[in-house]
């Protein structure tokens, strides 16, 4: 629905003021910090049209207004003008927190840059863990029992216990290890369980048990051991009054935390996009808070996107400081990620 100038100036005031102060604001208000040469009357008949499209909404407390979630999108969309940031304190920051680290380290410290720039949580989806293997054995171990050893590309191995319903030779594990190291050592366990119907009909069937059953223990233990996200800053998120202010709200934020599983389904999503994604609480069925905003970027690793990071926050927060943090932070991580 398209605003007049007027209407969007005025709207512009309100969010920025309800944004600084956290207080409703009145037609008074808006007079003097607008820049408008109106009366506070005509002031009120437009955040009386504002309020019927469902941009502001009145509190029952007060006569001043608020912006609805609508509001705020129309605003973060159309009306913000983001804040220049000085990048070269994200990069100091970054490598005040060692870049030469291992993918995991920079990935935290990444998310604590960006609680501690936002003063609130940071959040980065680590990049999907691909269960490659260079080979794998079966050792016999008594009737039934294989220990499954798994070698990766760069050396590390796993091992793993199979509970099998038949007693396989050891010529049979020898054999069945061959085939798999042949066809499809360097390949992802997902990769391999994907062909494993086409491609094993010509072999017995307690084979083909034995291989899938590899494939199913080997992928989960390639990636049992890599946390697919990290979160730094959860505590500033319980000073905010409007995130924490009674227990009901209290209780779907310690929730949202221990879960997680929303927000990586949120996060996954933005993955798919490019630039800067702004979830709105009360507009995104994916934000699990109606108070609540999340801010995101995706991230490259060798000019691929490989994982999402963002800062979780109010709706009432600085989007002008939070988007280019995010933005900048994104593009750090990628750099160190891609040359380390």
């Amino acid at each position: 629905m398209q605003l007049d100038n007027r209407a969007q100036t005025l709207l512009k005031a309100l969010v920025e003021r309800y944004i600084a102060d956290g207080q409703p604001v009145g037609s008074r208000a808006l007079s003097k910090i607008s820049g408008l040469e109106l009366s506070p009357a005509t002031i009120r008949n437009v955040m009386a049209d504002l309020e019927e499209m469902g941009f502001v909404a009145s509190p029952h407390t007060s006569a001043g207004r608020v912006p609805t979630p609508r509001g705020y999108r129309v605003f973060v969309d159309t009306l913000l003008t983001v804040e220049p940031i000085d990048e070269n304190l994200l990069v100091s920051r970054m490598q005040g927190r060692g870049l030469q680290n291992s993918s995991q380290k920079i990935i935290a410290n990444a998310a604590q840059v960006l609680s501690s720039l936002s003063q609130f949580a940071g959040v980065v989806l680590t990049p999907r863990r691909e269960s490659v293997f260079q080979q794998i054995e079966f050792l016999r171990l008594s009737e039934k029992r294989i220990l499954l050893v798994i070698v990766s590309p760069n050396g590390d191995v796993q091992n793993r216990l199979l509970l099998t319903e038949a007693d396989y030779t050891p010529a049979q594990l020898v054999q069945s290890a061959n085939y798999i190291n042949l066809h499809y050592g360097g390949l992802s366990f997902e990769h391999v369980r994907m062909r494993l119907k086409e491609e094993l009909r010509e072999l017995q069937d307690d084979m083909t048990r034995l291989m899938q059953a590899a494939v199913e223990t080997g992928s989960d233990a390639m990636s049992d051991d890599s946390e697919t996200m990290v979160i730094s800053g959860e505590r500033n998120l319980l000073s905010v009054t409007d995130l924490s202010s009674n227990m009901t709200s209290l209780r779907k934020l310690f929730e949202m935390f221990e879960q997680k599983t929303g927000l990586m389904q949120l996060l996954d999503v933005s993955s798919k996009a490019t630039g800067v994604q702004i979830f709105i609480g009360g507009e995104s069925q994916l934000v699990p808070m109606d108070d609540m905003s999340i801010v995101t970027a995706p991230y490259q690793q060798g000019g691929r996107i490989v994982g999402t990071l963002g800062v979780i926050g109010p709706t009432r927060m600085a989007y002008e400081r939070v988007i280019p943090i995010v933005d900048i932070t994104a593009k750090l991580l990628s750099n160190a990620l891609s040359n380390n």
